[in-house]
């Protein structure tokens, strides 16, 4: 049994789908957490577990937990919980320590985080913007690969709480390097399976068997996450349930362009590949699962499996 008397107090705002088992990870490893949520429904898996608090208020969570994390749908309501509304002081920063470090874990805009940063310092608290790969599975057994950009020393500082929600974690470089990190690896993961899924297309016209393209590629030089990973179990199957919506990709997308802009960077492909998988959106729901792109492509070709 693990003795969690003299662990560090960590909080932890957002118990989603990822934030549910990377509470559970601090947990296991013998942590203290702090729990809060929006909705009061998803603290009921922690009902009964003496290492695991509910406070009153972000700002009473800020100020018993140097180290605070928050897994948030995007950098708006992150800065919500971190500043507080507009007047309140009623945000995680009204009780935080100098010293003390914010860990914003979600899939936030790096230009938002730097300002974030920015705004922190001046109270004197840390942030370091550590967003995860890996999705739901890799959550439940701790594999996360998780990229952290901030001062290398909080990072270091970090690595006991982050490992025990990773397998790898990664220094990126400055604030605001973890999220566009995140956004660029998205990018390259839309970009991959788009183009998969439209010569899978092709070939299938052409008579080949999905499942040979999946092996043949895989094999070849034409592998990547989405056929490693996607094809077989989601796509070729048409479960659809890989875990990861349309329009938490698409966000993920207009991330990766914005980094791209605020760089000068002209992005042709990033755009037309946004495009496209905005489209999908507006046809298939935001809530749709990525992996349903490939019904999109069938869907305006005008042959449906």
């Amino acid at each position: 049994m693990t003795d969690t008397a003299n662990a560090e107090a960590v909080g932890f705002v957002g118990l989603g789908m990822m934030g549910l088992p990377m509470v559970k990870r601090l947990l296991g490893a013998g942590h203290r957490v702090a729990l809060a949520d929006s909705d009061p429904a998803r603290f009921a898996p922690f009902d009964g577990e003496v290492a695991a608090s509910r406070p009153a208020s972000l700002a009473e969570m800020g100020a018993a937990c140097p180290v605070v994390i928050t897994m948030l749908p995007n950098g708006k309501i992150v800065e919500q919980v971190v500043m507080g509304r507009p007047g309140a002081n009623d945000g995680l920063a009204a009780g935080m320590a100098a010293g003390s470090i914010v860990v914003d874990m979600s899939s936030s805009s790096p230009v938002g985080t730097r300002e974030l940063a920015k705004r922190l310092a001046e109270k004197g608290i840390k942030l370091v913007d550590a967003p995860v790969s890996g999705g739901v599975k890799r959550a439940v057994d701790g594999s996360l690969a998780i990229m952290a950009g901030g001062d290398a020393a909080d990072v270091e500082r970090l690595r006991p709480i982050l490992g025990a929600m990773g397998r790898t974690v990664f220094h990126t470089g400055p604030v605001g390097t973890g999220h566009a990190m995140k956004a660029l690896n998205n990018y390259l993961s839309a970009a991959g399976l788009l183009a998969a899924g439209e010569a899978m297309l092709i070939g299938r016209k052409f008579g080949l068997e999905p499942e040979t393209m999946v092996d043949v590629w895989n094999a070849s030089t034409g592998r990547n996450n989405a056929t490693e990973v996607k094809f077989k179990p989601f796509i070729i199957p048409r479960t659809w349930a890989a875990g990861f919506a349309t329009g938490l990709m698409v966000k993920d997308l207009r991330t990766a362009l914005e980094v791209a802009e605020a760089t000068g960077e002209p992005a042709e492909f990033a755009k037309l590949c946004t495009e496209i998988w905005a489209r999908a959106e507006a046809m298939l729901g935001p809530g749709s699962d990525h992996t349903e792109i490939v019904r999109y492509l069938e869907e305006i070709a005008g042959d449906p499996a």
